[in-house]
């Protein structure tokens, strides 16, 4: 079983930043994707960003030029540094972790961060 362990959401002013940072444990295949969705109100689901064991990242149109993925291999962390929050960034965002060792595969969420950004 693999935990994921998320924080730094909170509540911004339009224009301002918050990096979101989560932390994985258990049994972590070693070829995984790491990556951060929202969800905001009355919307579904999105992906936002994600990054690869392999060192290769992509991301959602909207959050181009202002967010950045990155991760540390070694403490099986991803993070998610948010710069020029926009009104509509507001969501809830969710860790996910999707990993494989070629005969299986798993597939992790986090309980979620709200992030709030005001007008």
């Amino acid at each position: 079983q693999v935990q994921l362990v998320e924080s730094g959401g909170g509540l911004v002013q339009a224009g301002g930043s918050l990096r979101l940072s989560c932390a994985a444990s258990g049994s972590i295949f070693s070829h995984n994707v790491m990556g951060w969705y929202r969800q905001g109100p009355g919307k579904q689901r999105e992906l936002v960003a994600g990054t690869s064991s392999g060192g290769s990242t992509n991301y959602a149109d909207s959050v181009k030029g202002r967010f950045t993925i990155s991760r540390d291999n070694a403490k099986n962390t991803v993070y998610l540094q948010m710069n020029s929050l926009k009104p509509e960034d507001t969501a809830v965002y969710y860790c996910n972790l999707k990993g494989t060792n070629g005969l299986e595969f798993r597939d992790f969420w986090g309980q979620g961060t709200q992030v709030t950004v005001s007008s």
